[in-house]
């Protein structure tokens, strides 16, 4: 896995100085693995929002299981291509946003690993909210303008990864998205030096945006929410998406995990319990019929189980 040196990004850059740059100077640059223009830094002050557990959280349930979705995605970098992951949800509110921010701060390895976070949903943007950061020009600026969306990127300390933020939300959101200006800005980042690109799209409704986004990412995670997300819609959006581009199901939600780690850890909050992440990273979930497939029964088959031991432990 490579480690980004010091002098491939430079921090010190005050925001908004950067001179601007053709989309020909950016995209020639972008060619080029060695050549990044300086980034500047922001703090985030972590508020209670951003949910971000693996920093802020490290020995809880939900902690534990992102750590589980990052050695597997780790062990599928190694054995074959993958770089650029969708992460995408069938509804809002489904939590997508919350896992990215989880897994930038995970894969990034306190900044170890280079990673960028690609805010693309542009109709909804949240990413800077949730880090409780005053908002700066994003993709939507950049596009308008015709400015070089890598003078946007800013490493957010003390989580380590980096992010490209969405900018204001956009009324002409689907005329971004489906652009030449966002394909080729995917395709060229996927050739520098991010060892992970993480794209928090939009919801898989309006499609069309989430198949252009899906042809330039390498593979898909699906986000549902527990007994929120309707079944039929996580089997359309595995249908829309195609059952091979999707690397598993996460399932957003799930109460009553943390009692074990409580436990073993020695604490637990004041109701004994919190809202947890669980992972299911695979070969594939494939979704076929209209009726609900075998492999989502197991998933909450397993849900179940695991419930069920630790409730008898007690």
């Amino acid at each position: 896995m490579t480690v980004m040196s010091n002098d491939v990004f430079k921090p010190e850059t005050e925001k908004d100085e950067i001179p601007p740059a053709s989309p020909e100077e950016f995209l020639e640059a972008l060619e080029r693995a060695d050549v990044y223009p300086p980034v500047s830094i922001e703090g985030t002050p972590l508020p209670p929002e951003c949910r971000v557990v693996v920093y802020t959280d490290p020995r809880s349930a939900g902690a534990d299981r992102f750590r589980l979705v990052q050695i597997r995605l780790r062990s599928m970098q190694a054995s074959r291509k993958l770089q650029s992951l969708l992460i995408t949800s069938p509804l809002p509110e489904d939590g997508k946003s919350t896992v990215a921010l989880n897994l930038a701060t995970g894969l990034s390895d306190n900044g170890k690993c280079p990673v960028l976070l690609l805010e693309a949903d542009v109709h909804r943007p949240t990413l800077l909210k949730k880090l409780g950061l005053e908002p700066w020009f994003g993709l939507t600026e950049c596009f308008k303008s015709n400015r070089d969306p890598m003078q946007a990127i800013r490493r957010i300390d003390p989580l380590g990864f980096y992010l490209l933020p969405a900018g204001q939300p956009a009324e002409d959101g689907s005329s971004l998205l489906q652009s030449d200006f966002t394909a080729q800005l995917i395709r060229n980042l996927s050739s520098s030096s991010f060892s992970w690109i993480l794209i928090d799209s939009p919801p898989t409704t309006p499609i069309a945006d989430i198949l252009v986004l899906r042809a330039q990412a390498d593979a898909t995670l699906l986000v549902a929410r527990a007994r929120q997300t309707p079944r039929e819609a996580i089997e359309e959006s595995t249908q829309n998406l195609g059952r091979g581009h999707i690397l598993g199901i996460l399932l957003n939600g799930v109460e009553g995990l943390d009692r074990a780690y409580s436990k073993y850890y020695g604490y637990a909050d004041s109701q004994g319990r919190m809202r947890h992440t669980i992972s299911r990273v695979g070969a594939g979930v494939k979704l076929i019929r209209s009726k609900v497939d075998p492999r989502v029964r197991q998933i909450i088959s397993k849900v179940k189980r695991d419930l069920g031991r630790r409730t008898d432990g007690e």
